[in-house]
């Protein structure tokens, strides 16, 4: 979570973010630009001079657009120095969250590609199936986020197991997360596939059903969710035959028991 100024400053940034692609010729520029704002964060995270100098209230606000301007001339396309600048322009309650911010518009600019290549619900389903296959592994989460391994060893590991079997976009994103967060891999990737849904309109239902749910279930589940939440919804379905039956719903911090198992956890709290 970002500090209140912080906030401020990611929804200005973001605007002249969206100025700069919409102004986009094609949607590889929506990529390059994505692709370099999460080269920047990593530059800017990785050198605490430059962090300090970008994030300084000391300093005039101008100040610190002409420096970042002028540390990225020539190294990056015009678009990107743009999005730079003006983030590096306004108020972050810390270097931290600033790093956090470029990172985050790189992750957006990403999806806005995706999207305008009508790959959105492709990146957003391959970004969670990746996500499960990686908490279904223990080995591979902890080989993923061992901190004793080379960044480079541990994004190499996750480009093996997907280069060539997901979108592109999929990958850049998924390969940054995993070399640049303190969560555990799958976590990470689970937030991308939300932030995925998100920059689609949608909403995402993480469902744990006791069996298979049947294309007709899915569709009525779905429709009752998006009545809830007065948005599409995407369900992401797991299977636990522990549950017994039915199902449990969590949609962000909201969580529906509806199953079999839940219900007799009710019942024998209210025989207590």
């Amino acid at each position: 979570m970002y500090a209140a100024s912080s906030r401020e400053a990611l929804d200005g940034a973001r605007v002249e973010l969206e100025t700069v692609l919409r102004g986009a010729a094609a949607q590889t520029d929506a990529v390059t630009v994505g692709t370099e704002l999460l080269a920047v964060a990593d530059t800017v995270s990785a050198d605490r001079t430059l962090r300090i100098t970008l994030a300084d209230s000391a300093t005039s606000a101008d100040h610190r657009a002409a420096f970042a301007d002028k540390v990225l001339q020539g190294k990056v396309s015009d678009a990107t120095r743009s999005v730079v600048s003006s983030t590096a322009a306004r108020s972050w309650s810390s270097d931290v969250e600033l790093v956090g911010g470029l990172r985050q518009l790189g992750r957006e600019a990403l999806l806005q590609a995706a999207k305008a290549g009508d790959k959105a619900d492709t990146v957003e389903d391959e970004l969670f199936r990746l996500a499960r296959v990686i908490k279904g592994d223990t080995a591979l989460e902890q080989a993923l986020s061992d901190r004793t391994r080379p960044i480079a060893d541990r994004s190499a590991l996750l480009r093996t197991l997907i280069d060539g079997k997901v979108d592109p976009i999929t990958e850049r994103l998924a390969v940054n997360a995993v070399a640049t967060t303190d969560e555990l891999p799958g976590d990470a990737i689970d937030d991308l596939s939300q932030l995925a849904a998100a920059s689609n309109g949608r909403k995402v239902a993480y469902v744990t059903s006791a069996g298979e749910l049947s294309s007709d279930q899915r569709g009525k589940l779905a429709a009752q969710l998006a009545e809830i939440y007065a948005a599409p919804v995407t369900l992401h379905v797991d299977i636990d035959p522990e549950l017994l039956g039915g199902v449990v719903v969590r949609v962000g911090d909201e969580r529906i028991d509806g199953s079999v198992s839940g219900k007799i956890a009710t019942l024998r709290r209210g025989l207590r």
